[in-house]
């Protein structure tokens, strides 16, 4: 069975997934309607779902929510059945769907994630009043200087500034020197090698404000102590939400830079390399690419990913491809080595893999001391 052919076969087992649940949830609604759960000796329709079929409390619980919801709004059965509404997602639904406003309301959870749908939620039903408050606690953890730190931060602040981080052989008082940069190589057996989350956890509040919790090390608190007092006399008093965002704001104009999205590009070319892809060029292949990877999808459309963005070459640059804006086109890190794939083969891509650093590996060291890798295998990235 070949990919297209599994593919067709995944899609139908995933429309029966949706018909059986759609299935399942009119059975359980019409099951609790006549609380069918007290004839088998059960105090609630939860109690029968975790004893008698065996769910897990959280399973039970999705699946009570739901059929209660389908009793009070029998039209999220359709999108159930279609797969436009996501199941995972109900239980935020439940919160504000009446009805009243069942026309308007349900069209806005459509394809949207848990995490989504609680947003959706948040701005419509805001906590009122949320305290804004900063906790860090010790945890116990492998890490002796492990902390976690609750945060609470809105989406939209102040544009804020901070001076860039002195060099270290003149760090001045107060600043942890002794600590490694977070921009410096992590070694590789530690490095992420996704965008899946890494122990945050975030809470919507309301439209604008969130509550973000993730776990910190004792040397993230001694730079941001240490950024604190570098901003004391531009940002006075300056709360840890405001400090991160001033960095945030440093890093990400470094990365447009990388891009050539600068307000002021130059008059003029400055000389560079024949195989260099100039600022202008990287500038206007991000605004063409909107920002995301353009790998064609065999079902339509392209990858759309905005997660390791490199600039690739569509005529290979080892078999002449000029650094031009219609030759190049942004790619995600893992479509640039299927593009690169494509062109040069397995075999020979696989003398030169990736570490999660990024450094350049050859497992078989088949090249001898002082050669280069081809260039095929020498991505440019974005930044």
């Amino acid at each position: 069975m070949n990919a297209h052919d599994l593919s067709a076969r995944l899609s139908e087992l995933l429309h029966r997934e949706h018909e059986s649940m759609a299935d399942f949830l009119i059975a359980l609604a019409d099951f609790d309607r006549r609380h069918l759960w007290r004839d088998l000796g059960h105090a609630n329709l939860f109690s029968f779902l975790h004893r008698d079929l065996g769910l897990s409390k959280g399973a039970a619980f999705y699946r009570k929510t739901a059929a209660e919801l389908v009793q009070r709004c029998p039209e999220v059965i359709e999108p159930l059945r279609d797969g436009r509404l996501c199941f995972t997602s109900v239980v935020e639904l439940a919160k504000v769907l009446t009805p009243e406003n069942r026309d308007e309301m349900l069209p806005r959870f459509f394809h949207r994630s848990k995490r989504e749908a609680r947003e959706v939620v948040a701005e419509l039903k805001p906590v009122e009043a949320p305290p804004r408050r900063e906790v860090v606690t010790a945890v116990r953890g492998p890490a002796p200087s492990a902390a976690a730190a609750v945060v609470e931060l809105p989406v939209a602040a102040a544009d804020a500034t901070a001076p860039a981080q002195p060099p270290e052989s003149a760090a001045p008082c107060g600043w942890p020197a002794e600590h490694p940069d977070a921009n410096s190589p992590r070694p590789a057996a530690h490095a992420p090698s996704s965008r899946e989350a890494r122990g945050e956890s975030v809470e919507p509040l309301s439209a604008d404000l969130r509550r973000l919790h993730f776990n910190v090390s004792r040397r993230f608190l001694e730079k941001l102590e240490a950024a604190r007092d570098a901003l004391s006399h531009s940002h006075p008093g300056a709360s840890t939400e405001e400090i991160l965002e001033a960095g945030l704001d440093l890093l990400l104009a470094r990365s447009a830079k990388r891009k050539g999205l600068v307000q002021k590009p130059l008059a003029e070319r400055r000389p560079s390399q024949p195989d260099h892809i100039p600022a202008a060029v990287k500038r206007a292949v991000w605004i063409r690419d909107g920002g995301r990877c353009q790998y064609p999808l065999e079902s339509g459309g392209i990858c759309g990913s905005t997660y390791q963005l490199e600039f690739d070459h569509r005529k290979a640059k080892a078999r002449g491809g000029r650094p031009t804006k219609k030759n190049i086109r942004l790619l995600c890190r893992a479509h640039n080595q299927r593009a690169a794939r494509e062109v040069f083969g397995d075999a020979l891509m696989d003398r030169y893999t990736r570490r999660s650093n990024g450094e350049l590996f050859d497992p078989a060291s088949v090249e001898p001391p002082g050669t280069q890798p081809p260039r095929a295998a020498r991505k440019k990235r974005s930044g």
